[in-house]
């Protein structure tokens, strides 16, 4: 079928933390949110359809996750990523920064190293300095344009305290799809070193037509007994609600270790309408998904021409995934609360500020472009018009 992603959905009063939270998170209620990570699009029909067989059962008491589950969630790793897995090392958690908060907690102690690569998802800092861990920072090179790794830094931070490090793949908020010889770099120094990789790849079904995603994990047998892969089809399919996330652990130790912790934190439990969407989405999403990737870039060509024409001091990092375009800001000449003050208070538009992605991301914003490309465009219009009369 054909989706219709230019569809205007009113998102008011359905508890939406994106559009009803906006009052009270950035004090204005006529603020045009395109901040948080979650989409203004519907999810696939093949969803919604299974959720409403489900609900009109009447009774949504404790559930399971049935073999089609395991079966679903197998199939789409092999199907959109070339990865073979068992459905043994399939666990599950609530969501992925949950899942990050058990693995600090369990594969680390207190005053153990965790390293991060900066400007990164600010959740990766949270759960690290909650848990008593120590932050070791392993900024992105920022050269012409394009983030890279920088692999002499990382050697020189590592010490025998170190024993983590959770990356971003694909990167969020730089919109980097890792590549397979990057990665087998990254990888080589980690086992090298006696470090657990932790590979966030929530975003890893949002990738741009050129780019390959690699789990990290696939590239060796050696890797995968050395890793934890953190999935969802959260931001794929736009199921954040259902608190629904796999957390993929080839390792039969580790995947006990992580087992038994989340059971003892009594969260083990799976949200009925969660199972309900991923086998649907998992089993039928493949053609909402392709179209979708098409619509956004889109979007996205739309903002890059937009702001060549508009705001040309504002420079586009091009993402080679995810639905979150990472600006370029500082030639604005505008401290980080400055760039914050002018795009929210003069333009009445939400986006998230790059100095929460760590100091590196100071002078950047964030914004969330999976939305119809009319409010995308009355969002740019109001970036415009603040910075012109900042």
């Amino acid at each position: 079928m054909k989706y219709n992603f230019d569809e205007s959905i009113n998102r008011l009063q359905t508890n939406s933390i994106k559009w009803d939270e906006v009052e009270n998170l950035f004090g204005d209620k006529e603020m045009l949110p395109m901040w948080v990570a979650d989409m203004d699009f519907k999810s696939p029909q093949p969803v919604i359809d299974a959720l409403i067989n489900r609900a009109e059962h009447g009774i949504y008491g404790y559930t399971t996750r049935p073999d089609a589950y395991y079966d679903a969630t197998v199939g789409w790793m092999k199907r959109r990523h070339n990865w073979t897995i068992d459905k043994d090392w399939v666990t599950f958690c609530p969501g992925v920064v949950p899942a990050l908060h058990i693995i600090v907690q369990n594969f680390t102690s207190p005053g153990d190293k965790v390293l991060i690569q900066p400007p990164v998802y600010y959740p990766f800092m949270s759960v690290i300095e909650k848990n008593g861990r120590e932050i070791v920072n392993n900024p992105l090179q920022f050269e012409n344009g394009r983030y890279t790794m920088d692999f002499d830094d990382l050697e020189k931070k590592i010490d025998s305290n170190v024993k983590m490090i959770i990356l971003s793949n694909p990167h969020n908020p730089v919109g980097r799809v890792w590549t397979k010889d990057e990665l087998t770099k990254l990888g080589e120094i980690c086992l090298k070193h006696n470090i657990l990789v932790v590979s966030d790849e929530i975003h890893f079904d949002l990738v741009y037509k050129g780019n390959v995603h690699t789990p990290f994990a696939a590239i060796s047998a050696e890797f995968a007994e050395h890793s934890i892969t953190c999935t969802a089809p959260s931001k794929t399919f736009n199921l954040a609600g259902l608190k629904t996330s796999n957390i993929i652990i080839p390792n039969k130790e580790y995947r006990e270790k992580f087992t038994k912790a989340v059971e003892d934190a009594f969260i083990s439990m799976t949200n009925t309408f969660g199972v309900t969407a991923l086998i649907a989405a998992y089993e039928e999403g493949d053609e909402w998904l392709d179209q979708l990737m098409e619509y956004l870039q889109g979007n996205l060509d739309f903002l890059k021409e937009y702001i060549h024409t508009h705001i040309p001091e504002v420079k586009v990092i091009e993402p080679e995934a995810t639905y979150l375009v990472w600006l370029d800001c500082r030639q604005l000449g505008l401290e980080a609360k400055e760039l914050e003050h002018v795009i929210q208070k003069q333009g009445k538009v939400a986006f998230d500020e790059g100095y929460i992605f760590g100091k590196e991301g100071e002078g950047f914003t964030r914004i969330n472009i999976a939305c119809p490309r009319a409010l995308l465009e009355e969002g740019l219009k109001r970036f415009s018009r603040a910075v012109k009369y900042r």
